[in-house]
């Protein structure tokens, strides 16, 4: 084969292969995530420069508050975190409590690491939250794959090509790391 037909070969196949890979929509006009009561249960990993905090979650949201429970692999309670009435408040395994006006300053308070509760109530569930610019990349399906908010760039794996609520989150913020799996919705 001469180098010019072999160099042929090489860009038809690669046209080939670019012309086989889903090219994502990106919008960012899409309606915010509408609030609805929801409860959602899995595993979370998150990492802010030296700390780690690694939790299995029981979250449950309502219209009017947020009651999220975090606890080792062995079910150990690690702290209950509610949100009511415009407060913020955390009662530790070990009997301390706090509170603030934010899920992110109480969790960075608390472990160390801003966990960005109010946007993940519409981000876990694929779109963006209300009041501020957003960017969703959507595969063939029209499901997001890639969110970009407030700083935060979320990327959704979903456990196969029916699935319609992601399995998987993967969350990026300066400085921050976060890791989620779904278990279980209600």
């Amino acid at each position: 084969m001469t180098p010019s037909v072999r160099r042929g070969a090489l860009l038809a196949a690669a046209a080939l292969v670019a012309a086989c890979v889903p090219i994502a929509r990106v919008d960012t006009t899409a309606a915010p995530v509408p609030d609805a009561p929801f409860a959602v249960a899995g595993r979370l990993s998150a990492h802010h420069e030296a700390d780690a905090l690694s939790a299995n979650f029981d979250w449950e949201h309502r219209l009017d508050g947020d009651r999220i429970a975090l606890s080792t692999p062995l079910g150990q309670t690690l702290a209950e975190l509610e949100r009511r009435d415009g407060e913020v408040t955390i009662a530790l395994a070990d009997g301390r409590r706090a509170s603030a006006n934010s899920f992110d300053a109480l969790t960075a308070q608390a472990f160390g690491v801003p966990l960005p509760v109010a946007g993940l109530t519409s981000w876990i569930r694929g779109g963006p939250r209300s009041g501020s610019p957003f960017a969703i990349e959507r595969d063939g399906a029209g499901r997001a794959t890639v969110l970009r908010q407030d700083g935060w760039e979320i990327v959704y794996a979903y456990a196969d090509a029916a699935a319609t609520r992601a399995r998987r989150l993967t969350l990026a913020y300066p400085d921050v790391d976060m890791r989620i799996v779904v278990d279980r919705w209600q």
